[in-house]
């Protein structure tokens, strides 16, 4: 959750590790800090924003110039709250190693009492500083050991989740980094390296990458560097090109970066099913999943596990699988997935939804999955990620970086991917191939329909005017729409800190109903399908409690103007297709009203993008 930079070459380090460190700023954090190797380590450090620690290395001046190795950090609190000394780096009580930490250490108590009993003095309340001490420790009482075993014989006694970078003013030319759980990746320049825990502050510098795997330390020098596992046993890494550029990650004009991923949907679209949806043939082709299709479609059952607003894309994915392809799904939240010791066989398939590919329950999920024979198939945003790696087939989403907190694109392309899945099941199975050209003609037509809503940012941000300063927001919908309903609910409570609940429309009266009132805005997404007549009945209770009604309607529908106090006209689309459309305005009306409120919509409080720990 927690951003890392690392850089070892023959440029200033400070400036390339700050820039790094606002390249991550998206993640969620609260303090920063970065340690520079100059003879002596040098730290600096502090709660707040990464601009604020820039004034401060500022200040410093010409100090700090000449340092060509260093280490820096973004942190989002676990152990202990929000503050200077909390912040990372953490020194060892000599002063003489720094490091800076992503993850939980769930013994840190047990070995923090050792340390104690040793004479060790603790500066922090963080698990982190454990780490730092305990490196210490076990290389005074192994002088023969260099700072990669000292870090090796370290986390042995390790449990938990880490990505760490240590660099020691004893060996200064040197970074030692390990993964276990929280993702790191390797840069490789010309006579220079970059560490990080995602691409993004890399990018402008190399495309040429290497991911840790859990378990693997890496030790990196201007010369070069070499990956091992815990054992000490040298591992052979491929080099990865990254398939984005630095234009990707910048905000391209737009305000925010949440607003710019809004808008690139379109462009989304098309690029996730680029190759894929073949409509000559009457056909999709998926790549990642051809070889094993035949035994997908053989499942007994598929699930489906995710977080947040994956999770939503699950959902979807549960309605267009089992009527397209006729296959029974489950979708569950993986954090839930295997603390219920689920029952699940190697005739299951199970599917792991993650746009960082990194999600740390997802992953949980995933091993427990594997554990019990289930083929386990991935649809993640990020190649090289984790669970690419770890998962036996799978697709990518291609929807490039998503920068903002609040995910809004990724769930877009997730969902698609999900509708060309269950294509791919059905063919030849459930659906006829007339049925099948039909929808992905349908499909085809996504890019410009998603267009033509975008047109209406000005008029969906007057709505949010009138609504901005609501406390309490509720969302309906029904089939195919009620999971969009707890998207666009989702979407409201992240950035703008408005209480809101997403409800499928019949369920209203168990409940629900009772907060109704003339303070109540209510949005209800009303295309005509299948259950329209019965939205306009909920409705109609919402009216006579005095709630203030706004639909998400098909367009050339005359009868809900009467009924709503604002209408948003999305184009017709059939079923499956419509959580496609109507999550666009609900995205543009959580926007506008939390930038009207004054909210930080990419970088909202409390959250991370990549959650890395359970």
């Amino acid at each position: 959750m927690c951003g890392i930079v690392g850089y070892i070459g023959d440029r200033d380090a400070a400036p390339l590790l700050l820039k790094g460190l606002k390249r991550l700023e998206y993640r969620g954090y609260d303090s920063a800090g970065i340690a520079l190797m100059k003879g002596s380590l040098l730290v600096m450090k502090q709660k707040g924003s990464v601009s604020g620690l820039e004034c401060a290395v500022d200040a410093i001046g010409s100090d700090i110039q000449g340092s060509t190795a260093g280490i820096g950090h973004t942190r989002w609190a676990t152990h202990g709250e929000p503050s200077d000394n909390n912040a990372h780096p953490h020194l060892n009580t000599a002063g003489d190693i720094a490091l800076i930490h992503n993850g939980i250490v769930e013994n840190f108590t047990v070995l923090k009492q050792e340390l104690l009993s040793a004479g060790y003095a603790f500066r922090s309340d963080t698990d982190s500083e454990v780490l730092v001490q305990l490196i210490d420790s076990i290389w005074k009482r192994n002088p023969s050991l260099d700072l990669e075993g000292a870090v090796r014989h370290t986390l042995r006694h390790v449990e938990g989740a880490y990505g760490i970078c240590v660099i020691s003013s004893r060996e200064p030319d040197k970074i030692v980094v390990a993964r276990k759980g929280s993702p790191l990746v390797i840069g490789i320049g010309n006579g220079e390296f970059f560490i990080a825990s995602d691409a993004a502050p890399i990018v402008e510098y190399t495309k040429k990458v290497v991911y840790l795997s859990d378990g693997e330390l890496a030790v990196i020098t201007r010369d070069g560097y070499s990956v091992k596992n815990i054992e000490n046993i040298e591992q052979e890494k491929i080099v990865t090109e990254l398939d984005f550029s630095l234009e990707k990650i910048e905000k391209g004009g737009f305000e925010h970066f949440m607003l710019k991923e809004i808008f690139e949907q379109p462009a989304v679209m098309q690029d996730v099913m680029r190759g894929r949806v073949r409509l000559a043939e009457g056909r999709v082709y998926l790549g990642g999943i051809e070889d094993y299709l035949d035994r997908l479609k053989q499942a007994r059952r598929i699930l489906i596990c995710a977080c947040g607003t994956s999770w939503h894309a699950g959902l979807i994915g549960e309605y267009l699988i089992e009527e397209f392809a006729r296959i029974p799904v489950e979708v569950d939240y993986a954090s839930e997935f295997r603390y219920r010791n689920p029952i699940v066989g190697v005739d299951d398939v199970v599917i792991l939804i993650s746009q960082s590919g990194e999600t740390a329950d997802t992953l949980a999920a995933l091993r427990t999955a594997k554990e019990k024979g289930a083929l386990v198939m991935g649809i993640c945003n990020v190649v090289g990620s984790t669970i690419a790696r770890e998962t036996l087939c799978g697709m990518y989403t291609h929807a490039g970086p998503e920068v903002g907190v609040a995910s809004t694109k990724a769930f877009t392309a997730q969902v698609i991917v999900l509708y060309m899945l269950a294509l791919a099941l059905s063919k030849g199975r459930t659906i006829s191939s007339d049925e099948a050209a039909l929808n992905l003609r349908e499909l085809s037509r996504l890019p410009e329909k998603a267009t033509r809503i975008l047109d209406l940012d000005e008029q969906i941000k007057g709505i949010a005017e009138r609504f901005k300063d609501a406390r309490n927001f509720l969302y309906l919908g029904r089939g195919y729409n009620f999971p969009v309903a707890l998207e666009g609910a989702l979407k409201l409570k992240e950035i703008s800190y408005i209480h809101a609940e997403g409800y499928p429309a019949a369920e209203m009266k168990h409940g629900p109903i009772a907060l109704i009132d003339e303070d109540m805005p209510v949005i209800f997404i009303a295309t005509r399908d299948s259950t329209y007549s019965k939205i306009l009945s909920n409705i109609e209770e919402v009216r006579s409690r005095k709630g203030r009604v706004i639909a998400i309607a098909s367009e050339g529908d005359q009868e809900i103007g009467h009924l709503a106090e604002h209408v948003i006209y999305i184009p017709q689309a059939s079923g499956p297709i419509t959580p496609l459309l109507t999550v666009i305005p609900l995205q543009l009306l959580a926007y506008h009203i939390a930038t009207l409120r004054g909210c930080n919509v990419d970088r909202p409080r409390n959250l991370a993008k990549s959650v890395t720990v359970e």
